[in-house]
């Protein structure tokens, strides 16, 4: 073979290719895949593993035990079919618990929302020391739930508390926070006291907004307000959606603080202030006070589908008015 008959530099890859010899470096694509897939699974696997063990497997536990009278104890138990189900529609309890935890729900959420949004947009401007007005006003959030129900049952105590002591100290008698009718309101502060959660997410979606539109709108004059209302508000709107929907998933599980403000024995959890007495507190004393552990877990999978059910309406009714940067459904 002469010079002229090697083939150039460029012309080898054509010469490969029509030969089918593989290329240096490739590899074939189903290959590549494979190993996207593997590597995928292998780093959720923890998290898959753990949500099947921890998540569906009681859930469906759950399920099965709200078709029995099983108490948690005897093996006397027996299948009662939706036997529960038709009990708790007809309970009484059940339902102004349920009305209760709604009702709770409604106000707590938004106060919780505008209250971190306030904040954000305070620790948002340029202040002295905003770092350390930051930690502050976001360390209640990290306070565990179980120390904060206990600060606020010693800070509203009757006999002891510091809230009292400042009253009596100007000229007001004691009050009974910790029953009717004032003890939904301690609950609500209790609620309110770790709004630095919803800060820091409000506060990352302020600092998102671009300020060219900020600017924009100072040059024609907009106020302050109105390039709130206008400009901010509505590219808050993800974020808005997002606590709306998280804190009214919690809202209604709530149930340490009402578990804390009762009595120490599982039986005084039965005897707890009206206005504190919601679904979760009445599913907690069905397991554990009355041993009832079917019509407990029926009390749940129904509120399971509530949730679901209040969710899909949400969504349902924002999704005219939650703008977004990038469409959420568009497709890659």
């Amino acid at each position: 073979m002469t010079v002229d008959q090697i083939p150039s530099v460029t012309e080898q890859p054509r010469a490969a290719a029509r030969t089918g010899a593989p290329r240096s470096g490739d590899l074939p694509r189903t290959s590549m895949t494979a190993r996207r897939h593997r590597a995928f699974y292998l780093f959720t696997s923890p998290w898959i593993i753990g949500f099947l063990l921890l998540t569906v497997g009681p859930m469906l536990y759950a399920l099965w035990l709200s078709f029995t009278t099983f108490d948690g104890i005897s093996p006397n138990w027996s299948y009662v079919g939706f036997g529960n189900y038709r009990e708790l529609l007809s309970d009484s309890v059940t339902w102004d618990s349920l009305g209760r935890t709604g009702l709770f729900a409604i106000t707590s959420v938004p106060l919780s929302i505008i209250a971190g949004l306030g904040l954000a947009v305070l620790v948002n401007r340029p202040l002295k020391a905003r770092g350390l007005w930051r930690t502050l006003l976001y360390l209640p959030a990290v306070v565990p739930p179980v120390g904060a129900g206990l600060i606020f049952k010693q800070l509203f105590n009757r006999d002891s508390g510091a809230t009292n002591g400042i009253l009596s100290f100007v000229g007001i008698d004691a009050i009974a926070w910790l029953d009717d009718p004032y003890a939904r309101y301690v609950i609500l502060m209790a609620v309110l006291w770790g709004a630095g959660n919803v800060m820091i997410i409000s506060l990352a979606g302020l600092q998102d907004v671009p300020r060219e539109l900020h600017e924009a709108a100072r040059i024609d004059g907009a106020s302050a307000w109105r390039t709130f209302r206008s400009i901010t508000v509505p590219l808050l709107s993800p974020v808005l959606l997002f606590q709306t929907v998280t804190g009214m998933i919690a809202s209604v599980q709530t149930i340490m603080p009402m578990l804390l403000a009762a009595d120490a024995s599982p039986k005084g959890i039965t005897s707890i202030p009206q206005s504190n007495y919601m679904y979760m507190m009445h599913v907690f004393a069905e397991y554990f006070a009355l041993g009832r552990y079917g019509y407990a877990s029926a009390l749940l999978w129904v509120l399971f589908v509530l949730i679901l059910i209040a969710t899909g309406l949400i969504f349902k009714f924002t999704s005219g008015v939650v703008f977004y940067n990038v469409d959420p459904e568009a497709k890659k």
